[in-house]
């Protein structure tokens, strides 16, 4: 089974890249953020006419997620509860019985500010979700944009970016519980070396030649899935293309 996650920063502005990528590198699963539609203007039909199941949430300009699948999805769920709460940010369907959780993480703008606050009681509430409904022991995939950074070879510069938003001790701290929960960062599993990004600003000129990026693009798996996983990749060619997100996709493999 292959896998990947991708920020679009816009489905209607990148729809080319995303369908073009599915066709060439056709992965079973892709998980998408930032979709920035309402439900009625999500592409599904685009998705559908090259084989790919689709199941999303969106609103106008902000956030949105989605699932696409080569095969149907079940048990489809949005946000944190019944209601629906952060369903924008969330999203969690199961494919060959193995449920996928596709995150949109709170950036938190500034560590002094509360929405700093607001995006750690988001993982509050994310940890608290996994052990409701999940087990650490069984299969599970987590995906998406977690908008931090995990190590410090995740960052073009650790020293001086420690302590700012995307790479912040309290973050970091949040991570390691989902860690001690039962999560392996697969693409660390299989990829040991820095400078391996899946962001770059685009207020900073000439960031990706300069390697001034951010790996806050994730695939994680619970311990028995990722044994299963036998090589991750970020496929930086779509950061590229003309137009393009300000993130790429990050891929891995399970031998499923």
């Amino acid at each position: 089974m292959k896998v990947a996650s991708f920020n679009v920063n816009s489905i209607r502005a990148r729809l080319k890249i995303v369908l073009d990528w599915l066709q060439k590198e056709s992965p079973d699963i892709l998980c998408l953020q930032e979709t920035k539609v309402t439900d009625a203007e999500f592409p599904q039909a685009a998705f559908e006419d090259i084989h790919y199941h689709a199941v999303f949430r969106g609103e106008k300009s902000y956030n949105g997620v989605a699932i696409l699948s080569k095969i149907p999805l079940k048990n489809v769920r949005m946000g944190f509860d019944e209601s629906g709460s952060e369903g924008t940010r969330l999203i969690t369907a199961t494919v060959n019985k193995i449920p996928i959780v596709n995150t949109y993480i709170p950036q938190g703008v500034h560590p002094l500010l509360k929405q700093f606050r607001y995006k750690l009681d988001w993982f509050q509430r994310l940890y608290d979700y996994f052990g409701k409904n999940f087990q650490s022991e069984k299969a599970l995939l987590w995906m998406g944009d977690f908008n931090v950074a995990p190590e410090p070879m995740d960052v073009y510069d650790s020293d001086h970016l420690l302590g700012s938003i995307g790479f912040h001790p309290e973050e970091h701290a949040a991570l390691q519980r989902f860690k001690k929960w039962g999560f392996v960062d697969v693409f660390r599993l299989h990829e040991h070396s820095p400078e391996q990004y899946t962001f770059w600003d685009y207020r900073v000129k000439s960031a990706i030649a300069r390697k001034r990026g951010w790996r806050v693009d994730h695939i994680w798996a619970t311990r028995s899935l990722a044994k299963q996983s036998t090589k991750a990749w970020i496929d930086i060619s779509p950061r590229l293309l003309e137009k393009p997100s300000d993130h790429t996709f990050i891929v891995a493999e399970f031998e499923i």
